[in-house]
């Protein structure tokens, strides 16, 4: 019977085997992946690139909230002045007006738009009427198409207290006509159902797509279980559609303080200035109209870092709540 001998390497030389240097499989996947889909990663390059220098790169800008603006010598050249904007704009008189007045107008907008984007799109969910639908939609996602510059002047010859058909409609029923755009109390339901009417529409479309996804199966399982109409929309429809909505809720929580500065501005007149001035309103006049460069950027600055600190406070209690968020 044959035995089996084991060879022995020479002197000096070890039994470790050697190793061959394996490729890892993130960078073999990654390479692979842009043999086979080279088209679609170069068609990222451009929004690439425009975040990069209209995005990324000004943020370096930022350090000029630290400094006192020269202009001959540049942002990088003016001398340093520590926190001395942001003590400024703290001690400012109008700093807890402005706060104020942001975050109450930008929770109304929310509170307001959110809820009726939802209803709208579960409404239209449920009409069976092919061309009563489309034409619904049309009309409500048409006003988001209007400039907010043309949405502003409609509102405002609409609300006009001598030709405005609001007044006019008062008038004939004789009550006096109303100067809403002067009164300071109107403005921010001006300024949020407006904005509600001309993008709930928009808003809607992304909640179709979501209801589109839902397994039409388990619609007809609750039919056959006996469910009525509403209870589809609430134990199928809206569990279907709260992982969307959940991260469409906290990307605009994310943006609370940072709520558009062309609408507010247009609607803005001195009348209504204690509720119209808002933190993006200030900026545009301290850092243009007054040329402090410095302190409109530490504002700016300010405005940012509690906007991530909401997004990022909001999102862990979305996800501790739902299992949602914008990382999950």
């Amino acid at each position: 019977m044959a035995t089996l001998t084991t060879i022995r390497p020479p002197a000096g030389e070890t039994t470790r085997p050697r190793r061959r240097q394996r490729e890892r499989p993130g960078i073999k996947g990654l390479r692979r992946s842009l043999r086979r889909h080279w088209t679609l990663y170069l068609l990222m390059v451009v929004p690439l690139v425009w975040f990069a220098v209209f995005k990324y790169i000004p943020m370096s800008n930022a350090v000029l909230a630290f400094k006192s603006f020269n202009v001959t010598k540049g942002i990088w050249g003016s001398p340093w002045v520590g926190w001395q904007n942001f003590e400024l704009f703290f001690h400012n008189p109008v700093f807890w007006t402005l706060v104020k007045n942001t975050f109450i107008l930008s929770v109304y907008t929310v509170a307001a738009s959110f809820p009726i984007a939802i209803i709208l799109a579960l409404a239209l969910n449920e009409i069976r009427n092919g061309l009563f639908k489309r034409s619904v939609q049309l009309v409500t996602y048409a006003p988001y198409f209007i400039s907010t510059v043309v949405v502003v002047s409609m509102t405002i010859l609409v609300l006009s207290p001598r030709l405005g058909i609001v007044n006019e409609g008062l008038g004939f029923f004789g009550v006096p006509a109303v100067d809403f755009l002067g009164n300071p109390d109107y403005f921010r339901h001006i300024y949020v159902w407006s904005d509600v009417w001309q993008t709930t529409g928009y808003s809607a479309v992304i909640y179709l797509a979501a209801l589109s996804g839902i397994d039409p199966a388990l619609h007809e399982s609750a039919r056959i279980d006996g469910a009525s109409r509403l209870q589809r929309i609430r134990h199928v429809d809206l569990p279907g559609i709260m992982p969307t909505a959940v991260i469409i809720l906290v990307l605009a929580v994310g943006n609370i303080m940072a709520i558009g500065f062309e609408k507010a501005f247009l609607f803005q007149n001195p009348l209504n200035l204690s509720e119209s001035e808002i933190i993006a309103t200030y900026v545009y006049k301290t850092g243009l109209l007054n040329a402090d460069f410095s302190g409109a950027t530490a504002i700016g600055l300010f405005n940012s870092v509690i906007n991530l600190a909401l997004l990022l406070m909001v999102n862990t209690i979305a996800k501790r709540i739902t299992g949602n968020g914008l990382w999950s």
